[in-house]
C-alpha cells in the first residue's frame, strides 16, 4: 500500500498558491457548515518523525476558528491512563458535533511502537488493530467524519531533516532518540507501517498518504482533501450504517416470561448470609486492589425492582476509596452530541478499583429505542456496538458482571402504590414511572431482544428474581463473591 504508493503531481510555484488561497478559504466556509450542520470531524495525522505534521497543522488550523476545533498531541500516556483500557485517552476525547479534532499522532503510533519494539505479540497486535477497526467503525455509523493521513519521506530525507534539526540549538529538543532509532530502522518501520496501513484502511475510515516533501505541498493536498470528505460527508448526512452480524458467541437466555418469581428466603438465613457475603466482599476487595482488577457491575431491570437497595447491600463491603456508584439518568447536552457509548467510557474505573453503574449503556436499546430518542437503525446498530465495547472491556482485564432486576407488574404497583403513600419515600415514584408502566409489554419486547443478543459468553446477563428483595440482594451478592474468586485464581 504505502511501498506501491504513486506520488501526485507536485504544482508549480504559481499553481500551489492559486490553489492554497482557494484552499484555505473553503476550510474556513466548511467549518461554518460544519458547525450549523452539526457533523463531528476527527482528523489523524500520523507519519514518520520529522516528516511535518505538527507544522502543517499548524498552518491549516490558522485560519481556522479556533472555538470549534481542539487539537489533541498524543504523547506517553500517563500513569493514570495505563489503568484504563487501551481506547480510554482516545475514546475520551472525541469531539462533540459541530467541532473539529486534530490527533497529532494516535493510536496507530501506539500500537506499532510497542509490535516494533517487541512488547506486544503479534498476536495481541492483531487484536488491537481489530479493535481500532472497530472504534474507528462505530465512529463513523455514528455520524462521524474520519480522516486519517500518514506523512511519508523516504530515509534519506528524514535523514537530512534529524540532522538539520539537531545541528540548531533552538531545534535540537525536536529530535527524539525515537526519532534516531526510525531512522536507523527505517526499512523495519516501513514493513510494519505498510502491514498496519493496509489492516485498517475502511470504506468509512480511509488513509491518505501526503507527500511531505514540501511544507506547502502538504498543506494543499491535506487541506484539498479535507474540504473534499467534508462535502461527501455533508451529502451523506442522515444515511443509515450498515446493521452488522454479532461475532461473538451468545449464551441462551430465558423470556421474562419464563422467569420463575417465587423465589424467597427467610430473614435469619437472609441477614446470616448478608454478613457472611459483605464480609468476604470486603476481603476481595483488598485481594483486587492489590493486584490492580478492575470491576464493572451493571444494573438494569424495572422501576421498583429493588436496584438502588440491592447496590446499598454490594457497595456497604467496599472500602469507599476504591469504589464508586454511577446513577445514569438522561444523557446531558454534552453527551448527546457524542458516541452514546462516550458518557460510559468516561466513568469506567481504574484498575484495582470497582464501578457500579444504576442503569447503563443498555438505555439506548429500551428507553431510547421506545421513546423515540433515537433512530431504529441507531439501536439496531447498538446491540453490536456493546458487544464490541464489553469485549474491549473483558480483554482489558475487567470483571464485568450484567444484573436484570426482574418483578412482575403486580409487585411493581404495590411498590409503586406504598412510594405514592409514603411521604418520605415519595420523592422514589415520578409521573415518568406511571408512564412506563403503561409501556409495559412494550418494555418487556425490548428486555427480552435485549438479553437474548447481548448475553456473551464473556459478558452473560444474570437475572435476579427480585420479588422478594432480600432473595435477590444474596444472589447478586452470590454472584459476585463467586466471580471474584474465580478472577483471583
Amino acid at each position: 500500500m504505502l511501498k506501491d504508493w504513486t506520488k501526485e503531481r507536485k504544482p508549480d510555484a504559481a499553481e500551489m498558491e492559486e490553489r492554497l488561497q482557494a484552499a484555505r478559504e473553503e476550510l474556513a466556509k466548511k467549518q461554518i457548515l460544519v458547525k450549523e450542520k452539526k457533523l463531528p470531524v476527527l482528523v489523524v495525522l500520523e507519519g514518520w518523525g520529522a516528516a511535518g505534521k505538527g507544522s502543517v497543522l499548524g498552518r491549516i488550523i490558522k485560519n481556522m476558528d479556533p472555538r470549534f476545533f481542539k487539537v489533541q498531541t498524543v504523547t506517553e500516556p500517563t500513569q493514570e491512563e495505563l489503568r484504563r483500557p487501551f481506547l480510554y485517552r482516545y475514546m475520551t476525547k472525541i469531539p462533540e458535533a459541530g467541532k473539529f479534532a486534530f490527533y497529532d499522532g494516535s493510536w496507530m503510533d501506539a500500537v506499532t511502537e510497542e509490535y516494533i519494539h517487541g512488547r506486544m505479540e503479534k498476536k495481541a497486535y492483531r487484536d488491537q488493530l481489530t479493535t481500532i477497526k472497530r472504534f474507528e467503525r462505530q465512529l463513523s455509523d455514528s455520524g462521524y467524519l474520519v480522516v486519517k493521513f500518514f506523512f511519508h519521506i523516504d530515509e534519506k530525507e528524514q535523514k537530512r531533516r534529524l540532522e538539520e534539526l539537531a545541528g540548531s540549538h533552538s531545534t535540537s529538543w525536536r529530535v527524539s532518540k525515537k526519532d534516531l532509532w526510525q531512522n536507523k530502522h527505517y526499512e523495519k518501520y516501513m514493513d510494519v507501517y505498510e502491514d498496519y496501513l493496509e489492516m485498517t484502511n475502511q470504506f468509512s475510515a480511509p488513509w491518505y498518504f501526503i507527500d511531505s516533501k514540501s511544507k506547502k505541498w502538504a498543506e494543499l493536498q491535506v487541506t484539498e482533501i479535507l474540504n473534499r470528505s467534508i462535502d461527501t460527508a455533508l451529502k451523506n448526512a442522515g444515511r443509515e450504517a450498515t446493521l452488522l452480524q454479532n461475532v461473538f458467541p451468545l449464551e441462551k437466555m430465558p423470556l421474562l416470561s419464563e422467569v420463575s418469581l417465587d423465589k424467597s428466603i427467610p430473614d435469619e438465613e437472609y441477614q446470616e448470609k448478608l454478613d457472611k457475603l459483605q464480609s468476604r466482599l470486603s476481603e476481595l476487595h483488598n485481594e483486587l486492589y492489590r493486584r490492580k482488577i478492575p470491576v464493572i457491575i451493571a444494573y438494569e431491570g424495572w422501576d421498583a425492582a429493588g436496584k438502588g437497595g440491592n447496590i446499598k447491600r454490594i457497595a456497604a463491603a467496599l472500602d469507599p476509596r476504591g469504589y464508586e456508584v454511577h446513577p445514569i439518568a438522561s444523557p446531558e447536552p454534552h453527551e448527546k452530541a457524542r458516541h452514546f457509548l462516550w458518557r460510559f467510557w468516561n466513568r469506567l474505573p481504574k484498575t484495582g478499583h470497582v464501578a457500579i453503574f444504576d442503569r447503563t449503556w443498555y438505555g439506548r436499546v429500551m428507553v431510547e429505542r421506545l421513546e423515540g430518542f433515537c433512530t431504529e437503525n441507531d439501536w439496531q446498530r447498538a446491540y453490536n456496538e456493546i458487544n464490541e465495547f464489553e469485549k474491549e472491556l473483558t480483554d482489558w482485564g475487567a470483571v464485568l458482571i450484567k444484573f436484570w432486576v426482574q418483578i412482575d407488574q403486580d409487585t411493581q404497583l404495590a411498590r409503586f402504590t406504598e412510594r405514592q403513600n409514603t411521604p418520605e419515600k415519595q420523592w422514589k415514584i415520578t409521573d415518568e414511572d406511571w408512564r412506563n408502566r403503561e409501556k409495559w409489554d412494550q418494555y418487556e419486547v425490548a428486555v427480552n431482544e435485549m438479553l437474548q443478543k447481548t448475553s456473551t459468553s464473556f459478558a452473560p446477563w444474570i437475572i435476579l428474581e427480585s420479588n422478594d428483595k432480600h432473595y435477590a440482594r444474596i444472589k447478586a451478592l452470590e454472584t459476585v463473591v463467586k466471580r471474584l474468586e474465580e478472577r483471583l485464581k
